[in-house]
C-alpha cells in the first residue's frame, strides 16, 4: 500500500468503527445519523459526527451525543491519533451521501461540483429527478442532464436565500 491508501483506509476504519459506536446513542435519542467523518485540517484532526432530528437538532442535543460518545470512545480507545471531536447538525447545505439522502432529496434543487469540466463547466443547480448508485439526473433549464457519480466531486442541497 502507498501511503496515502493507508490513511485512506484508516481513516475509513475509523469512520466505521465511530459509525457502529454512535449508532445506539443516536437511535437511543430518536436521531438521525447524517455522517461520520475523520479529517486532517492543518495539523489537527478531526472526528466529526453529523445528526439531525425532525425539526432540526439544538446544541443540547449536540452535548446528549457528544458526552455519549466521548466515554464510548475512551472505553475503546482504538484512535491513536489526538482529536477533536465534533457534534453538530449537518447545516442547511448537506452533502448528499447515502441512499436515504438521494431518496429525501428527489424533486429539491442540488448543487454539483465535477472534477473535469462538462460542456466548459464545473458547477450545475438542478432539481434532482433521479438517481442509480452510479448515476443521478438532474432537470437543469428544462433539460434533464445525466450525471456519473464518479465524477462528483460534491453534491448537495442547494442554500436558497
Amino acid at each position: 500500500m502507498k501511503e496515502g491508501e493507508s490513511s485512506v483506509a484508516k481513516r475509513a476504519d475509523i469512520e466505521q468503527r465511530v459509525e457502529a459506536m454512535v449508532m445506539p446513542i443516536i437511535e437511543e435519542g430518536h436521531f438521525e445519523l447524517v455522517d461520520v467523518e475523520y479529517v486532517k485540517e492543518g495539523s489537527n484532526f478531526y472526528l466529526r459526527v453529523f445528526a439531525d432530528k425532525e425539526g432540526g437538532i439544538n446544541i443540547d442535543d449536540c452535548v446528549w451525543i457528544s458526552r455519549a460518545l466521548e466515554a464510548k470512545l475512551d472505553e475503546e480507545d482504538f484512535i491513536s491519533d489526538a482529536y477533536i471531536l465534533e457534534v453538530s447538525s449537518p447545516g442547511l447545505g448537506r452533502p448528499l451521501k447515502k441512499e436515504k439522502d438521494f431518496k429525501r432529496s428527489v424533486g429539491k434543487d442540488i448543487d454539483i461540483k465535477l472534477y473535469k469540466a462538462v460542456d466548459q463547466q464545473k458547477e450545475f443547480t438542478g432539481v434532482l429527478t433521479g438517481y442509480t448508485p452510479t448515476e443521478i439526473v438532474l432537470e437543469i433549464d428544462g433539460e434533464e442532464k445525466t450525471f456519473s457519480r464518479k465524477d462528483l466531486a460534491l453534491i448537495r442541497l442547494a442554500l436558497d436565500f
